[in-house]
């Protein structure tokens, strides 16, 4: 099940954000989230969202304005992070679907999403939404003690470019 993410739900999202931001490079953030900040971002993004299997939070996804200023009113940048017992499963997908039309719906033109160029799972995640690789920064993260690169992907949410319906199978 796709919901709204409240504030109790922030424990759980720090648990399963945790150990990425620890552990792999899918994110370049070296600082852990505490429940607090994570309850902080829950009420301060347009959207925040999780997925939850028989009481237990298997994934989640936000989204909020690309960059500040009123130009980018329409440009929307999001994050979503799976459990890995819950990947293929179709959680990802089903969270996109829903943090998607919920953007569009509010009058989001453009999403992006910023991928870690040592996750070429979520670049073919994004690519098989109907995400397109429009720029590659080079070397413009480090952790690890290495440079990394960083691909941006856009999607265009007009009714016509939301997320194809392959009747809730994942691709």
């Amino acid at each position: 099940m796709i919901r709204d993410a409240r504030k109790d739900d922030a424990a759980a999202v720090a648990a399963l954000w945790n150990p990425v931001i620890r552990d792999t490079a899918i994110t370049f953030n070296r600082v852990e989230r505490t429940a607090g900040e994570v309850a902080d971002l829950i009420a301060a993004r347009h959207g925040f969202f999780v997925a939850e299997a028989e009481g237990r939070i298997t994934g989640f996804a936000y989204y909020g304005q690309f960059r500040g200023g009123i130009g980018y009113a329409h440009t929307m940048e999001h994050t979503v992070l799976v459990d890995d017992a819950a990947r293929g499963t179709g959680v990802g997908r089903a969270l996109m679907r829903h943090l998607m039309d919920h953007a569009a719906a509010r009058g989001a033109h453009s999403l992006f999403a910023g991928v870690s160029g040592e996750n070429p799972a979520g670049v073919a995640f994004h690519a098989r939404l109907g995400f397109e690789e429009v720029a590659v920064l080079r070397q413009v993260g480090r952790k690890f003690g290495r440079w990394m690169d960083l691909h941006l992907m856009q999607k265009h949410l007009t009714a016509s470019q939301r997320l194809p319906d392959t009747g809730g199978q994942p691709r």
